[in-house]
């Protein structure tokens, strides 16, 4: 009788080498590039996701935690699947982490798995964004729309408003389309992160919300998947037919620095201004997932940290390319306490046409725009010889343009307790009859602080 031979075992894949986040794991057969091992760390878990192949036993990979403790020879176990997260309406009113953790102290969440990195939907699936969405914010609803189902930039440098822009819009979209918000916390501060919390649940908001938390304290494997992991609950919520969908990510450029510093530890050589390599691809990897198909809407509005507010860094360069609107955040508006501080002449949206608008909304807008670069283009002269020495037009120009920039401020709701003033909401209807009754001269005789920080114009 033969004796039948059993096959050899695969050793077990066990920890080589750890360089800070990066850990380097032997063992055959490989993992495939993407998939999780596990290592079991003072009874917790460590998750580490593959990013590189060095030789044929041998990978490189990514922390998800602190490696403290870490050391090797340790087991690694690959799981055979990438990276998953429990995600669907079941996930609604939770703090989770990138790995779908709950951080606010509830039970753990029981929903559908769903792998975090996964392609788009085909194209054929998708529905092109051909309306506006009214958001309440007038300078927003006049000059650079929102597209519904479209993505949205809040460009600006540290200090300027994004936030607290994204958090009304969270505000809009909750009160006025009956939606749901899934918010991305990517290299947030705990403190931002704990007010927003609490503000949210205060409003009675956070039951129709998501939020997904990567902190800035944490290891940039986590900054880098937290926008994924927000984006796969945002896909399951429209797939499940829960309405508008808004998907807000503050802030996009720690994502792409974690991207630079991930691209640093594997190795790779950097590119233009320091940044990664494969700047571009890991930009639109994002991106490209955020459509609408015939289940539902996902609106994106990401606040972009613009750095040395230059806009033309590569990585400003890279996100507007997928974006339909590009809200432009200003530090002299802000000096000016022009509050939301859009620079009204650099935004600008796709929807700025008469076709899509209708054409009594594209005039206004042109017109509106019209004065107010005109009034720019006059700033110089006003300050070395004063408005009186301007023509006659011009003058009158500059005085309706100085109370258009100032009727475009708005006071918001998320921030009523700090300021004092009651947020308001004005309906784009609204917001257009008044700018129109400013360009014929109605208001001509109001004076300029009459027209500062109102909702609609008193009659």
């Amino acid at each position: 009788m033969s004796a039948v031979l059993a096959e050899p075992q695969a050793a077990p894949h066990r920890v080589a080498a750890v360089h800070g986040p990066v850990v380097d794991v032997r063992g055959t057969p490989l993992p495939q590039l993407g998939h999780v091992l596990d290592v079991a760390l003072d009874g917790q878990g460590l998750v580490l996701v593959v990013a590189q192949h060095l030789s044929e036993d041998r990978v490189r990979a990514i922390a998800l935690q602190s490696t403290e403790g870490l050391a090797r020879g340790m087991v690694a176990r690959d799981r055979g699947a990438p990276l998953a997260v429990p995600a669907g309406p079941e996930v609604l009113g939770r703090l989770i982490d990138v790995l779908g953790r709950p951080l606010d102290g509830g039970d753990p969440i029981a929903a559908p798995l769903r792998p975090v990195v996964a392609p788009a939907p085909p194209l054929a699936d998708t529905v092109p964004g051909q309306h506006i969405l009214p958001t309440g914010i007038k300078v927003i609803d006049l000059l650079c729309p929102f597209v519904r189902g479209g993505k949205t930039g809040l460009f600006g440098g540290a200090g300027v408003g994004k936030t607290v822009l994204m958090m009304e819009f969270m505000h809009a979209v909750g009160s006025l389309h009956h939606g749901v918000s899934v918010f991305a916390g990517v290299g947030e501060r705990i403190r931002e992160g704990h007010e927003l919390w609490h503000e949210m649940r205060e409003a009675g908001v956070m039951a129709r919300s998501v939020m997904v938390f990567g902190q800035m304290d944490e290891t940039p494997g986590v900054r880098f998947h937290t926008g994924f992991t927000a984006l796969t609950c945002a896909e399951a919520l429209r797939d499940a037919g829960s309405g508008e969908v808004l998907f807000l990510m503050d802030n996009l450029f720690r994502y792409v620095q974690a991207g630079t510093e991930i691209s640093g530890l594997l190795g790779r050589m950097p590119s233009s201004v320091g940044y990664q390599p494969t700047l571009q691809t890991e930009v639109a990897s994002l991106e490209e997932r955020i459509l609408s198909t015939r289940q539902g809407a996902i609106t994106a509005v990401q606040a972009v940290y613009v750095p040395a507010d230059d806009m033309s860094d590569p990585s400003i360069a890279a996100i507007q390319a997928h974006l339909d609107s590009v809200v432009v955040l200003s530090r002299e508006q802000a000096a000016r306490g022009i509050y939301p501080a859009v620079d009204p002449l650099a935004s600008n949206s796709r929807m700025m046409d008469a076709r899509v608008l209708g054409a009594r909304h594209h005039r206004i807008a042109t017109a509106v725009r019209e004065h107010l670069a005109r009034y720019k283009e006059l700033e110089d002269i006003i300050a070395m010889l004063g408005v009186e020495e301007l023509a006659a037009e011009d003058r009158r120009i500059v005085q309706r343009a100085r109370r258009l920039q100032r009727y475009l401020t708005q006071p918001f709701q998320v921030v009523a307790d700090h300021t004092g003033l009651p947020g308001v909401s004005v309906p784009l209807a609204t917001t257009l009859d008044d700018c129109e009754r400013f360009l014929a001269g109605a208001y001509d005789a109001r004076s300029e602080e009459a027209c500062y920080m109102q909702g609609a114009m008193p009659a």
